[in-house]
C-alpha cells in the first residue's frame, strides 16, 4: 500500500461566529501534499467562510489553522508554537505557519497560500501581462532595495524584471493567455478572465492555491481545460489544490480528496467515491432532513 502523502494544511476545530450565526462549527480536515482537495456543500454550507478564514481575510472565532513548509518533522513543534503564542517557526528543516494568526497579506508573502474568487478581481485596466507582473511586486521591491535603483535598473533589479517577466511568459503560455498578453484584462472573454486569475495567483510561488469555484460560469469546453490546467498545476508545479466547487463533473473528475460541509458542519470527509455513495452527502444536496436519510437512500437506489 502506497504511504500517504504528508499532510501540508491542517485545519482543526475552526469555529466561525457572526453574532448569533454559527457559520463554521468546530471544522476539521487537512489536505496532503501533491493533491486536490474539494470543499464542497449546498449554497450557504460555509465554504467561501472557510477560504477566508485559512487566507486570512477572516480571523476565526476558534480554532487552529497551520500548515508546514519543508519536512514533515516540522509538525512535532506544532503545539510548543501554539503555547508560545507566536505565529511562525523557521528551523534549518522547514517552516511552520499558524495562519489564524497572521494578516491576509502575510499569509500570502510568508505562508505562501494564493486564493482566487467567486466574483473575478482583475485589474481590468491594465494589461493582461501587467496583472501578472504586479503579483511579484513583492519581490520586484526587494530587488529594488525600495528606492529608484528599481527606476534607474541599476544593482539587481534587471535581472529580477527578467526573472518576472520570464515567469510571467510562462503562465501566459500555460494557459493559453500568450497572444492576449499586451490586451487589457477587462476585454478577455470570461473563460480567459477566469484562467489569467489562477495565472495570476501561481505567479505568487504558492504552495497551496485556494480556488473559489474556478468553473463557474464555464462552458463545458472550458471547463475540461480548466481541469487539465489545475492537474498540471498539482502534477508539475508542486503546489496543492484546495478547491470550492458545484461543478460536481469537475469534482470528481480531478480532486483526491472531498469534504463535505452542510450548514457549517463536516457530514463527510474521504475520496471522492466513498462521498458520493455517502447517505448523509445525499440528503443534503436532496434538501431533506436527517430523519430523511433513510427515505433519501431509497430513492436514489443506495
Amino acid at each position: 500500500m502506497t504511504e500517504p502523502a504528508p499532510i501540508l494544511l491542517e485545519v482543526d476545530h475552526l469555529t466561525m461566529r457572526f453574532g448569533g450565526l454559527v457559520a463554521i462549527d468546530q471544522l476539521s480536515f487537512s489536505t496532503r501534499r501533491g493533491e486536490i482537495t474539494a470543499l464542497i456543500g449546498p449554497n450557504g454550507a460555509g465554504k467561501t467562510t472557510v477560504f477566508n478564514c485559512i487566507t486570512g481575510f477572516y480571523k476565526p472565532t476558534e480554532g487552529r489553522i497551520a500548515i508546514v513548509h519543508g519536512e514533515p518533522q516540522m509538525w512535532e513543534e506544532l503545539d510548543a508554537l501554539t503555547l508560545k503564542g507566536d505565529r511562525k517557526l523557521a528551523l534549518a528543516n522547514g517552516a511552520l505557519f499558524l495562519l489564524e494568526r497572521m494578516p491576509d497579506y502575510l499569509v500570502s508573502r510568508q505562508a505562501k497560500v494564493a486564493r482566487t474568487f467567486q466574483n473575478i478581481r482583475l485589474f481590468s485596466g491594465m494589461t493582461v501581462l501587467e496583472n501578472l507582473l504586479i503579483a511579484q511586486h513583492n519581490p520586484l521591491m526587494h530587488a529594488s532595495g525600495f528606492t529608484l535603483l528599481g527606476v534607474l535598473g541599476i544593482g539587481g533589479y534587471g535581472k529580477a524584471e527578467r526573472a518576472a517577466v520570464e515567469k510571467a511568459r510562462h503562465w501566459l503560455e500555460l494557459t493559453d493567455l500568450i497572444d492576449r498578453a499586451d490586451d487589457p484584462a477587462g476585454a478577455l472573454p470570461y473563460g480567459a478572465q477566469r484562467r489569467l486569475e489562477i495565472a495570476r495567483a501561481m505567479c505568487t510561488d504558492p504552495v497551496l492555491l485556494c480556488l473559489d469555484e474556478p468553473a463557474a460560469g464555464l462552458n463545458p469546453r472550458e471547463s475540461a481545460a480548466l481541469n487539465e490546467l489545475i492537474l498540471t498545476i498539482r502534477d508539475r508545479h508542486d503546489t496543492s489544490v484546495l478547491l470550492i466547487e458545484h461543478d460536481m463533473s469537475v469534482v470528481m473528475e480531478i480532486s483526491d480528496h472531498v469534504v463535505v460541509l452542510d450548514y457549517g458542519v463536516k457530514i463527510a470527509d474521504g475520496r471522492p467515491e466513498e462521498v458520493r455513495n455517502d447517505a448523509k452527502v445525499i440528503a443534503a444536496y436532496l434538501g431533506v432532513a436527517d430523519e430523511e436519510v433513510e427515505a433519501a437512500e431509497a430513492e436514489v437506489g443506495l
